[in-house]
């Protein structure tokens, strides 16, 4: 589903964020990106939908390289690639069903989008997807009168609506309460087993990492450290990916001090 062949990334200012990677991401994982600050996992993340432009190697999305891809073809590889942020990324003054009307944008001409004419089909799907996360009943509030895990709700619904094979999930949970992350990552999960949608988080908490992955990779100073099955990420494992003594931390949640702020 998703190749990294011989993938390095250096920023202007001379920093490495990624080395040398080679990895191979399968149909239908969870797979949770772990590391420090600075490790490199969010840029190993938007590497994979060209937010950041690889300095070497090449990214292979569904069997096309989106490193080389150009045009028409890019905007085919990007369509299948949803992506959920952080700060929830919506448009604070629109309503909850244009926001996720917006994932439908790569379906149509420019000047469509800009009146927001999405034909009968696209208001189905963007129904069908606030049903999938329990947000059909907010589809005409404006999004700023949302809390913040309603919020990141709709941008799931905004990734299902796009019709994504891939969700990429940059630290989704990482400003919420423990009781509104469990309801996002549940989500997630729910997302994954029942429609077979490849995850890719970014995730500060071990405990969520062990809670819901397949598959843990850990991230150090641009490398990949580890790669595997959750049930082999031991305290030794942490302990190498996040520096020795972590592991004496029994759970993160998201709305309480990161993890990398616990660790220094």
């Amino acid at each position: 589903m998703i190749e990294f062949h011989n993938v390095s990334k250096v920023y202007p200012n001379g920093t490495r964020g990624l080395n040398n990677i080679n990895v191979k991401l399968e149909k239908g994982e969870f797979v949770v990106i772990v590391g420090l600050s600075g490790a490199g996992k969010s840029t190993f993340l938007r590497c994979i939908n060209r937010l950041h432009e690889v300095t070497d190697g090449e990214i292979i999305v569904n069997g096309k390289s989106i490193t080389q891809a150009k045009g028409k073809p890019l905007l085919h590889i990007r369509r299948d690639i949803g992506m959920i942020f952080q700060n929830f990324n919506l448009v604070k003054r629109s309503s909850v069903l244009r926001n996720v009307l917006s994932g439908r944008v790569g379906y149509h001409s420019t000047m469509k989008t800009i009146f927001g004419l999405f034909p009968k089909e696209d208001k189905d799907l963007a129904f069908q997807a606030l049903d999938r996360v329990n947000m059909l009943e907010k589809a005409y509030a404006r999004a700023d009168e949302l809390s913040g895990g309603q919020q990141q709700r709709v941008s799931i619904a905004r990734a299902l609506a796009q019709e994504a094979k891939i969700i990429l999930a940059d630290e989704p949970v990482a400003s919420l309460d423990p009781l509104t992350t469990k309801q996002v990552m549940d989500d997630l999960h729910h997302i994954n087993k029942e429609m077979g949608i490849t995850m890719v988080v970014n995730l500060h908490s071990i405990q969520l990492a062990r809670e819901y992955a397949t598959r843990m990779i850990g991230v150090r100073a641009g490398e990949i450290v580890f790669d595997g099955p959750v049930t082999e990420a031991t305290d030794e494992v942490l302990d190498f990916i996040y520096g020795k003594g972590t592991t004496t931390v029994e759970s993160f949640p998201e709305k309480q001090q990161p993890l990398e702020e616990v660790v220094q």
